[in-house]
């Protein structure tokens, strides 16, 4: 059982309630679920054509998704940051001193073929514990 899990969240795939339902069980008594997002910013070369407002428009939406997602979860908080999502994934994990991380997989492409490539890339660096649930995709 684990003390503080750590469940990143791709908002537009199926799979959170999933990891979500998987870090309840291995949570033990007194222990800390955090929801985390990873906003990736659109690339410089399409965020040249975006303005300020379009940019933060989509970061509150992802928040609103999350908070959405999370809304019927007692005892689970949320975070939302910005960056790339396995490099602030895998960083958050390290900082805030996370026992364990709970993540989906989906569709992997052929340089990936058994895990996702940001459940892969978390799995190779993390320093914790880290279960990975596969989709039936």
């Amino acid at each position: 059982m684990y003390k503080k899990i750590l469940v990143p969240m791709a908002l537009d795939h199926d799979i959170s309630a999933e990891t979500l339902e998987i870090s309840k069980r291995l949570l033990a008594e007194g222990g800390t679920i955090t929801a985390l997002h990873v906003h990736e910013a659109p690339q410089a070369s399409v965020s040249a054509y975006l303005n300020e407002d379009i940019l933060k428009a989509g970061l509150d939406h992802a928040r609103t998704i999350l908070e959405q997602k999370t809304a019927d979860l007692e005892g689970v908080t949320t975070v939302l940051l910005k960056g790339h999502t396995a490099r602030t994934i895998i960083d958050y994990a390290h900082e805030k001193s996370f026992d364990c991380v709970v993540i989906g997989s989906h569709k992997p492409g052929i340089s990936d073929f058994f895990l996702g490539s940001t459940a892969a890339r978390v799995v190779r660096h993390c320093r914790c514990a880290v279960h990975v649930q596969r989709t039936g995709d």
